[in-house]
């Protein structure tokens, strides 16, 4: 009965991460983020930075610093305030792409 617990938290802990992977990857592309940086982050246009297997802390933040205004940036400045509750979530997919 042990082991048939243990596999169930396994895979349920397992099915979270992915969980988290797919509604980044959800919230990346219902946001229109893929427009400017590409399908999976990976931009194809030199004007819009690639941010596949960037650090996720780094994506976080630049992030909440665009919907502070901290950084500026007029496109990001008014496309960031969209995630908002979701950053975490994004930064992983992108991390992880």
């Amino acid at each position: 009965m042990k082991k048939i617990l243990l596999v169930a938290a396994a895979a349920a802990i397992s099915m979270g991460s992915f969980s988290v992977q797919a509604d980044g990857g959800a919230m990346y592309s219902s946001l229109g983020c893929s427009g400017c940086h590409g399908a999976g982050g990976k931009s194809s246009i030199p004007t819009y930075p690639s941010l596949a297997g960037k650090d996720a802390a780094w994506i976080v933040k630049q992030l909440k610093d665009f919907q502070s205004g901290a950084r500026k940036d007029a496109t990001m400045n008014a496309m960031a305030p969209m995630a908002a509750g979701h950053e975490q979530a994004i930064a992983d997919y992108l991390a992880g792409q």
